[in-house]
């Protein structure tokens, strides 16, 4: 199932992700494409807002991953893009993929296809003016009870 929706702002932007992450269950897998400077960071900061999350969201570009906790649950989000291979960090992505408890949201996801599931949530960020965002959801069956939000 397919959505596309606009955002004029980043202040927009992160509401979008902020009701995306009020309805996150734990389990759910998110890869988000866009690109350097796409609004990826504040959609993410939305979605952990959303999520119950009272941690500061800053990008994983340079740390690779950060983990925003909400009560017995928790987002752990990736950033691969600075990576030729992803080393040991594949174990723990595979690790957080299994989790129940765990949200997975993935940037850069390449090298790593290999270890998500086909069936996730893609996130398809497009910059189309200097705070202009279109938001383009691609939502896997399983994951349907997202749509309503939009």
């Amino acid at each position: 199932m397919k959505h596309s929706i606009s955002s004029k702002s980043s202040t927009e932007t992160e509401k979008i992700g902020h009701k995306l992450g009020a309805k996150l269950k734990g389990g759910e897998v998110i890869e988000l494409v866009s690109d350097l400077g796409g609004g990826k960071t504040t959609f993410v900061r939305g979605v952990a807002n959303g999520f119950g999350s009272k941690d500061k969201v800053a990008s994983p570009t340079f740390t690779v991953n950060k983990e925003y906790v909400s009560g017995d649950k928790r987002i752990m989000h990736y950033d691969f893009y600075r990576l030729n291979d992803p080393g040991l960090l594949k174990f723990e992505l595979t690790e957080a993929l299994n989790d129940p408890n765990t949200v997975t949201i993935i940037e850069w996801a390449d090298i790593v296809q290999d270890v998500l599931p086909t069936e996730r949530l893609t996130i398809h960020i497009k910059a189309s003016g200097d705070q202009v965002r279109d938001l383009s959801f691609n939502f896997p069956k399983y994951l349907d009870y997202l749509l309503v939000l939009l």
